[in-house]
Order: C-alpha cells, then sequence, then structure tokens
C-alpha cells in the first residue's frame, strides 16, 4: 500500500538486551537467552500482524534462528496492544518454567511448601524495559525511539537473603524465598535449605542442566529449563490460558535437545567469535531510506543469510548462539571430542569468511559492498564465560575502532591476560595455512602446517629484549620480509593506511592520527605472538609467557 499524509509508523524495542545474554555460564545459557529475545520479538510481530498492519523490519520472523529485537510497523499499533504482547509472552515463559520446575520436585520432596509464586510474578512484571515511539516516516519513528530510550522505563526488584552463584545479581531461586526471614533465624539454617534444595534440583531436573553447586535465581534457571528437552515447551505453550491471549502466542518447531560442552572438564581451548556490520545505519539511511519496501527486502535479506549461515555453522564448527542477520555471535568446538580443536582451524575459517558474509548479496547502489567486523577471542579453557563474553564485545569494538573490514584476534589466557592482533580481511591470510596461504615460511624453508612458528616468535621476543624496535621500522619490515617474503613486505609498505576504500592494514590514518613506525612495529610484534599461539600444539598451556602483556 503507498504512503499517504497520514502514514504512521512504529518503531519498538526492548531491554536489557545484552546484560541478559552476558548473564550466561553455559552455552545452553546463551542459547537460552538468545530464544527468549527471539520469542519476544516474535510475539510483537505476530501480534502487530493480528492487529492488521504490516511488519517492515523483521521481515522474515522465524524465532529459532534469532529475531532482531527492533521492530518497524506500517501502521499505528497501539502502545498498549504492544506491551501487551510482549509481556504476555514473557509471562507465558515465565508461568510454564515455574510449573515445570514445580512438577519436576514436587512439594512432597521439600523440607516446607512452595511460597515463591509471588516472586516469579513479579519477574514476570517487571524483567523488560519497553519502549514505544512513533512517527510519519520510517526515519521519524526511530529517532523518536532513540529519544524515548534516553529516559528509563524500568523498575527493580527488590529481594533478599542470599545472591546467585552465576551472576551475583538477583536472590536464589529456592521455595521459601518470598518468605519474610525472622530477625532471630538462624541465617546459617536458611543456608542449608537453600543448599539442599538446589542439590534436590539438580537431581531433579533432566539431563543435569544444573550442577548440584549452582544456585541460580529465577531468570537463570528459566533459561535452563526451556533448553530441557523433556520439557518441549513448543507443546507446552500451547496450555497458557486462552482467555490472557489478546494477540496469539507464536507458534514455534520443537527446541532441538543442546548438546552442551563442558569448557572446565575437557580443559581445552574455545573460539568464540562476535560480530556486526559496518554503519549499517548509514546504509539504511542512505539506501533504504523512508522506503517500506527496500527496508522490507533488506531485512529479508540479511535475516536470511543469517538463517543460512546458523544451519551450515552449527553442522560443521559448533554453535551460533544468535544470528540476528548482520549481528552474530558463535562459538567454536569439537563435537567429537577426540581430538582437540586448533586454533589454525579457526582462523582458516575466517580466512573464508568474507565470501561467506558476500552472500546476503547487499551493496551499495555504486557498487561498494557491506563490510563487518569481528572479533575472535581464543580462550583458554579456564576463563569464565562472563569474562570471553566481554573480550568477544570488546574485540569487535577494537576491530571497529581500528578501521572496520576486519578481525581482530585475541588470545585469552587463564589470569585474564591477552594478547591482540587486528587486520583487515585482504591480508589475513599472512596467518593462513590453507590452500594458497603459504605465506609464513620458516627458518628452514618450511611452510604451512609444518611450519616452525617459534623461529618469529624468538626472534621478535630477542629484538624486544633488545630495543630493537624502538626508533625505526626498517626492523620490522625486515623481520617480516624474512619470513613472509618481498612480495608481502611491499603490499603491507603500500598499504598501510586506508585509501581508495582499500582499508589499511594498520587502519585510517585520518581518523585516528598516529605514529606510524610505532604502529607498524607494534602489529609487526602482534602478529608473530599471535601467530605462534594460534600455530602451537593446543593443549593447555600451563603458565603464561613472561613477554605477555597485562590486559
Amino acid at each position: 500500500m503507498p504512503a499517504t499524509p497520514d502514514t504512521v509508523y512504529t518503531a519498538i524495542t526492548f531491554a536489557p538486551v545484552q546484560g541478559f545474554i552476558e548473564k550466561s555460564r553455559k552455552l545452553r545459557d546463551l542459547y537460552g537467552s538468545s530464544f527468549i529475545l527471539s520469542y519476544l520479538a516474535r510475539a510483537l510481530c505476530d501480534a502487530a500482524e493480528a492487529a492488521g498492519h504490516r511488519v517492515i523490519s523483521p521481515a522474515l520472523t522465524n524465532v529459532n534462528q534469532g529475531t532482531p529485537n527492533q521492530v518497524v510497523i506500517w501502521g499505528a499499533f497501539a502502545k498498549d496492544d504492544a506491551q501487551f504482547a510482549l509481556l504476555n509472552a514473557w509471562k507465558a515463559i515465565v508461568s510454564l518454567c515455574c510449573d515445570e520446575v514445580e512438577r519436576c520436585l514436587p512439594e512432597s520432596q521439600l523440607a516446607g511448601r512452595y511460597t515463591w509464586r509471588r516472586v516469579w510474578n513479579a519477574w514476570g512484571e517487571h524483567a523488560w524495559e519497553f519502549f514505544w515511539a512513533q512517527g510519519p516516516t520510517i526515519s521519524a519513528a526511530r529517532t523518536a525511539l532513540h529519544q524515548v530510550k534516553r529516559s528509563r522505563a524500568w523498575t527493580g526488584l527488590n529481594w533478599h537473603g542470599e545472591s546467585s552463584t552465576l551472576s551475583g545479581a538477583d536472590a536464589i531461586a529456592w521455595y521459601g524465598m518470598a518468605e519474610a526471614m525472622h530477625p532471630k533465624a538462624s541465617a546459617a539454617a536458611q543456608d542449608d535449605k537453600i543448599q539442599v534444595y538446589c542439590q534436590q534440583l539438580s537431581q531433579a531436573l533432566p539431563n543435569s542442566i544444573v550442577d548440584d553447586t549452582e544456585q541460580l535465581s529465577i531468570p537463570e534457571l528459566i533459561k535452563r529449563v526451556l533448553m530441557v528437552e523433556d520439557f518441549n515447551f513448543s507443546a507446552q505453550i500451547q496450555k497458557w490460558p486462552k482467555k490472557l491471549q489478546q494477540f496469539p502466542l507464536p507458534a514455534i518447531e520443537p527446541l532441538k535437545g543442546f548438546a552442551d560442552i563442558n569448557r572446565f572438564k575437557e580443559d581445552r581451548w574455545t573460539g568464540w567469535f562476535q560480530g556486526d556490520g559496518d554503519r549499517m545505519g548509514h546504509f539504511l539511511q542512505t539506501v533504504c531510506g523512508d522506503d517500506p519496501d527496500q527496508l522490507s527486502a533488506f531485512s529479508h535479506a540479511m535475516l536470511t543469510w543469517g538463517q543460512g549461515f546458523q544451519v551450515g555453522f552449527d553442522q560443521a564448527n559448533g554453535r551460533i548462539i544468535y544470528a540476528g542477520g548482520d549481528d552474530f555471535l558463535g562459538v567454536f568446538y569439537r563435537k567429537k571430542p577426540a581430538s582437540a580443536l586448533s586454533g589454525q582451524e579457526v582462523l582458516d575459517w575466517f580466512c573464508d569468511f568474507p565470501q561467506l558474509w558476500e552472500g546476503h548479496g547487499q551493496r551499495y547502489p555504486d557498487g561498494i559492498p557491506l563490510t563487518v567486523s569481528v572479533g575472535l577471542v581464543w580462550a583458554a579453557p579456564q576463563v569464565p564465560q562472563r569474562d570471553v563474553l566481554q573480550h568477544c564485545k570488546e574485540a569487535e569494538q577494537a576491530a571497529k575502532q581500528g578501521g572496520r573490514d576486519r578481525l581482530c584476534i585475541r588470545i585469552l589466557f587463564n589470569g585474564g591476560n591477552y594478547l591482540q592482533w587486528i587486520c583487515p580481511w585482504w591480508f589475513l591470510d599472512v596467518l593462513g595455512e590453507g590452500c594458497d596461504r603459504h605465506t609464513y615460511r620458516d627458518r628452514q624453508g618450511r611452510q604451512g602446517v609444518l611450519a616452525n612458528w617459534n623461529h618469529i616468535f624468538a626472534d621478535i621476543a630477542t629484538l624486544e629484549a633488545r630495543h630493537g624496535f624502538r626508533h625505526n621500522r626498517e626492523t620490522a619490515l625486515a623481520i617480516f620480509e624474512v619470513y613472509f617474503g618481498p612480495e608481502r613486505r611491499t603490499l603491507l609498505e603500500n598499504h598501510l593506511w586506508t585509501s581508495d576504500n582499500r582499508p589499511g592494514i594498520l587502519g585510517n590514518q585520518e581518523i585516528s592520527p598516529q605514529n606510524t613506525t610505532q604502529c607498524l612495529n607494534q602489529w609487526v610484534i602482534n602478529l608473530a605472538k599471535v601467530g605462534f599461539h594460534l600455530h602451537r600444539c593446543p593443549e593447555p598451556i600451563s603458565g603464561q609467557s613472561s613477554m605477555l602483556p597485562a590486559a
């Protein structure tokens, strides 16, 4: 339908998103978080369509693949209706998960009664901030939404007692959590009850989704219950009272079982990555503008790419936690743990990522492609997952700040120290070992998987100890030529900084003017150190290198 002077667009979003995802200890927690966020966004889209409006973005709403949490609607979708749709879907999740816990561990097996419903209901009412705005154009509606988000719209939950062992941010979920503690009552006695209940819960819930040492909050417990295959949320959601369904709740495919990994028990390194399209806001403004058909087509293309990306990756490499188009988070791990995953396998996959990314087919009218920046974290086995996720976010931001259209690699050690190296996609094959990527040659002339990266690592360490990089860049260029050849050196020297729409190896000097010699020296040093750790035997590293910088 064509736009008219009376046309109204509605923009909706909710929060927190990143905070909700990051409060996760296990992979199944991450997947549960992504599922919930997608389901709530799907509920908004379905409600808008049921009210007779057209959902422009996201154009494709498959909850199992990741639905973006910002919704743009062609029509005056009422605020109260939108908020009801969101909260009703969330309340259904909360209520059904509470019922499932009480079914698995009934009162007959407890030392007391379940008195916690009031707290579950409070979480159902106050877990999310809701933001809604309207405008005569898509741009106006989005601008108004950003202004609304500046004023918070959230009610916090007060709680007493001990905090969860996962995030420490909320109360431990146990059957007597809503009871007021008598002033003369022993805190130790209550702690004993909590500990016993959590152990019982661990034994009662199937598939060992809760360890007997974990004491989870209500939101954390919800994420675990949703990922229990026997729970079958897709069937349970049909039990939600029809009288409460002003808008129909989303129908979904049955959730598949989640084959989790235990990074701490396996004692192996894993690769985590977070990516985001570059300057997507600029593309939406200049190319899609206020044309709803253009925006819908773009959204459809990106979400279709995200679906294919997720399916292909999950089958071969590990698990995509979410893929909402240009925004994605995933983890590499060995599904059949007969052999350890190597950092080189992860790196070789990223050498081919630009071709995979271009599968969405979106470009500027002059043919300039959309680019993407990714942060890759090669994490030691004992690093807490929350820390890994934070480093993924920081690495992605480092890639963007380093010039966009590139990969930032972090080697994250158990003590929290890390190494970091940033490189544009087109030059990434200096680390590769795959076909036509044998650019590194050690002192014995070996290339590929036989090459010894300890040679360049040791030379760099020696030169650093002797202050060989202090005043000039010739030393860095010379050692780079020794191990990567004169042709690669020429490319490096000729493309240090971004020019003519080709991303510079060191980034964009105009945006962030820096000393070229210092930047080049540090880039070569970091290349040697990161390359050494990615190419070494993928077994646990005991201790830490004395050359590692403080994080």
